[in-house]
């Protein structure tokens, strides 16, 4: 049976992202993201419909960009800074009692290092799709964590429990439990 460009991307394989389905995610989360960031009065409402999940407790200033939205999920007791931003092409979890301070970047979606594996080949617009290639991997943040302003955690990270994210870090490993993050890569310097 033949995947679908959509199945591909969760699965971590190389995909097209204008397919239409995920161009149609994307709409989507754009135009509710865009209410969500307008100061509407159905925040709650706002988010149930945008995000996979949320719990309970869960407070995200504005502005706030997500990519598709359903593929987020937020535990309890979370809060969240203005200018984050979201590319939940893969799954990204985000456990209970997390601060995400003002300018996180959350990226599951990359390219290929080599340009042979990055470039379509032979592409021409009437292809219809992108010029380049695709895939994600999944981010997963643990309980009781606090990710510092303006960090970045990339494609297939792990964040493990009651772990700290130095401000402006390049989360580019899996970081365990009880640890103090910080650096571009991020190292683990503490545990706590």
């Amino acid at each position: 049976m033949n995947q679908t460009e959509y199945d591909k991307m969760l699965s971590g394989e190389l995909y097209h992202s204008s397919d239409p389905k995920m161009i149609a995610l994307c709409k989507k989360a754009r135009e509710l993201t865009i209410a969500y960031n307008s100061n509407s009065q159905n925040k709650e409402a706002i988010l149930k419909e945008l995000l996979g999940s949320v719990g309970e407790n869960v407070a995200i200033d504005i502005p706030f960009y997500i990519d598709h939205g359903i593929h987020t999920s937020i535990g309890n007791n979370a809060i969240i800074g203005m200018n984050c931003i979201f590319i939940d092409n893969h799954k990204i979890t985000i456990g209970n009692n997390v601060m995400i301070a003002s300018g996180v970047q959350l990226c599951t979606a990359t390219h290929p290092i080599k340009k042979e594996e990055r470039i379509v080949k032979n592409w021409s617009p009437e292809m219809q799709r992108n010029w380049y290639h695709t895939y994600a991997k999944p981010i997963e943040i643990g309980n009781d964590c606090w990710i510092g302003a303006n960090a970045t955690i990339l494609p297939g990270v792990s964040i493990g429990n009651n772990v700290v994210i130095g401000a402006g870090s390049v989360v580019t490993k899996n970081i365990p439990d009880n640890s103090l993050a910080i650096g571009v890569p991020s190292k683990v310097i503490k545990k706590i």
